[in-house]
C-alpha cells in the first residue's frame, strides 16, 4: 500500500478567476470542477499517468460552463452533483455524509448551503484521516462565495446559510487541513476580494469574515457589499442544469473586408483583439476593441447581446484560438467568422478609424485649455470611493444603454488600470463621437492630486 499522499493538482483559469483541481493517487484520478475545455484535464492526468474514475461539482456553477458532463462521458467516470439540483441527466446525486470511494483516497460529502441551496463541498480523507476540503463557493480565501446569484428573494437565507456552513467547515476540521476553494481569484463569485494562493482552516479562523465576525455583522456587511455581476451569468446556471454540449474549438470561417463590412453594417458583432493601443491607433469602423488578456472574457461577455453573431479580429490565428477557447469557456459557441492580418488589409475599400491615447499627466494638461469631459467607466462603489472632480460615471456594463449620457464634447474616458477604459472608448468611437483613451493607473491621478476623496 502506498504511503504517500495523494498529489493535488490545481488547474488555474485565471481569466474567470477560477480553480478547478484533479487529485491523483495509486494512478486513480479526481477532478472537481472542471471548466469546460476539459483538453487540458485529460493531458494533465495523462501526465500523473492515472485514470479519471470521479468528476465532482461542488454546484450548478454560475461563471462558467462545466466541463464535468462531458468528461465524466469520455472517460466513463462517475458524475457526482448535489442533490437537490434538478438537472437533465445521469449522475449520482449526492448528500451530506455521502462517501465517494475512489481507491486509497475518499471524498465526504459536506452540505454547505450558501452560494446556492444545495451546495456542498468535498472532504478528502487519506488513511481515515481528513487532510483536504474543495470548497466550491463556500469558505474562499477571506472571503466567502456570494449569495445573491439565485435571486434577491432568496438572498438573505443564503447569506445566513453561508455563515453558518463556514462556521460548521472550521469546527468539524482540524486547523491543519488545506482549504481548496473554486472561487476567489478573480471571480466575480466571491462576495469581497479574496488574498493569497493557499491557506488552511485554522489560517481562515484568523482571517475569514465568516468565522471573525458575528451573524449580524457578517450577514449586513456582505450584503451591503455586493455589487454588480456580469450579465452572462444568466445563461451559465440554464445551460449547466440542462447539461452543455462538447466544446467546439475548431476555427472559426475566414471572412475578407467586404463581408465584415456587411456585418457590421448589419448590427453584428465584430470584435477586435489586438492591444487596447494598437486598436486605438487604427481599427476597422464600427468594430469593439476587446483586447485579449485576462479581462477579455468576462467583459465581453458582460456586455455581448446573446445570441448575436460574433466575428473576431486578431492579429494571428493564436489570437483567434485563444479567444475561441476562451469564449467557449462561457457558452458563447463557434464564432460566426474571423480575420487575420495587418489592419489596413482588413478594411477594404473603408477608412481606418484612430483614436487618442493619453494617460493622467495628459488629462491634466489638457484640461482648460480645451472644453472636455471626463468619463469613469468604474464600479460605483469604486467611484464613491475616489474619483476625478466633475468626472461622471457610468459603469462601463451600463455603458451601451446610456450612451445618452455621455457629453458631445470631447471625452476622455478612464477607469483603474485603461482596461475597462479602453472597451469604452471604441463604444464611443462606434458612434463616432471624439474620445481619448486614459490609458493609466489610476492611482497616478491620485499621486498627480487629481482624485476627490469622500467626505
Amino acid at each position: 500500500m502506498s504511503t504517500t499522499d495523494p498529489d493535488i493538482a490545481i488547474i488555474e483559469t485565471s481569466s474567470l478567476g477560477d480553480r478547478s483541481y484533479l487529485i491523483s493517487h495509486d494512478g486513480i484520478a479526481v477532478v472537481i470542477d472542471p471548466q469546460r475545455d476539459i483538453d487540458r484535464v485529460r493531458a494533465l492526468a495523462a501526465e500523473k499517468n492515472a485514470v479519471i474514475t470521479h468528476v465532482l461539482e461542488t454546484h450548478i456553477h454560475n461563471d462558467y460552463v462545466t466541463g464535468g458532463l462531458e468528461l465524466a462521458r469520455a472517460t466513463g467516470a462517475e458524475y457526482v452533483v448535489p442533490d437537490g439540483d434538478p438537472v437533465e441527466y445521469e449522475r449520482r446525486a449526492v448528500v451530506d455524509g455521502d462517501v465517494v470511494d475512489a481507491g486509497s483516497t475518499t471524498f465526504e460529502v459536506m452540505h454547505t448551503p450558501g452560494h446556492t441551496h444545495h451546495h456542498v463541498s468535498y472532504v478528502l480523507h487519506r488513511r481515515g484521516e481528513p487532510i483536504a476540503i474543495f470548497t466550491g463557493g463556500s469558505m474562499l480565501y477571506g472571503s466567502t462565495g456570494r449569495t445573491d446569484l439565485l435571486g434577491s428573494e432568496h438572498t438573505d437565507e443564503l447569506t445566513h446559510a453561508q455563515y453558518h456552513s463556514v462556521r460548521r467547515i472550521a469546527a468539524e476540521l482540524a486547523a491543519e487541513v488545506e482549504v481548496y476553494p473554486t472561487h476567489g481569484f478573480g471571480s466575480f463569485c466571491a462576495a469581497t476580494p479574496t488574498s493569497g494562493d493557499s491557506s488552511t482552516i485554522g489560517e481562515q479562523q484568523q482571517s475569514n469574515p465568516a468565522l471573525t465576525q458575528d451573524e449580524h455583522t457578517y450577514v449586513d456587511e456582505l450584503i451591503a457589499g455586493l455589487s454588480a455581476y456580469p450579465a452572462y451569468y444568466a445563461h451559465m446556471g440554464v445551460i449547466n442544469t440542462k447539461g452543455p454540449a462538447p466544446i467546439d474549438l475548431s476555427m472559426p470561417e475566414p471572412v475578407d473586408p467586404d463581408e465584415l463590412r456587411r456585418r457590421i453594417d448589419a448590427g453584428q458583432w465584430v470584435v477586435d483583439l489586438r492591444a487596447r493601443t494598437a486598436f486605438a491607433a487604427g481599427h476597422v469602423d464600427g468594430s469593439l476593441g476587446f483586447e485579449l488578456s485576462t479581462s477579455f472574457v468576462t467583459y465581453l461577455g458582460w456586455l455581448y447581446q446573446w445570441g448575436v453573431p460574433l466575428t473576431l479580429i486578431g492579429e494571428t490565428t493564436d489570437q483567434i484560438a485563444e479567444a475561441t477557447r476562451e469564449l467557449a469557456r462561457i457558452g458563447i459557441d463557434s464564432p460566426s467568422g474571423s480575420a487575420v492580418g495587418e489592419i489596413h488589409s482588413l478594411v477594404g475599400d473603408g477608412k481606418v478609424r484612430s483614436y487618442d491615447v493619453s494617460d493622467f499627466a495628459g488629462l491634466a494638461a489638457a484640461t482648460g485649455e480645451r472644453e472636455i469631459s471626463v468619463l469613469d467607466a468604474r464600479q460605483q462603489s469604486e467611484y464613491a470611493d475616489s474619483h476625478l472632480p466633475g468626472a461622471v460615471n457610468i459603469p462601463l456594463h451600463e455603458l451601451p444603454h446610456r450612451l445618452e449620457e455621455v457629453s458631445a464634447a470631447e471625452v476622455w474616458v478612464h477607469c483603474a488600470s485603461g482596461y475597462r477604459a479602453s472597451i469604452a472608448a471604441s463604444l464611443l468611437d462606434r458612434e463616432h463621437r471624439t474620445v481619448v483613451l486614459i490609458d493609466d493607473d489610476y492611482e497616478h491621478a491620485v499621486q498627480l492630486g487629481l482624485h476627490t476623496s469622500p467626505a
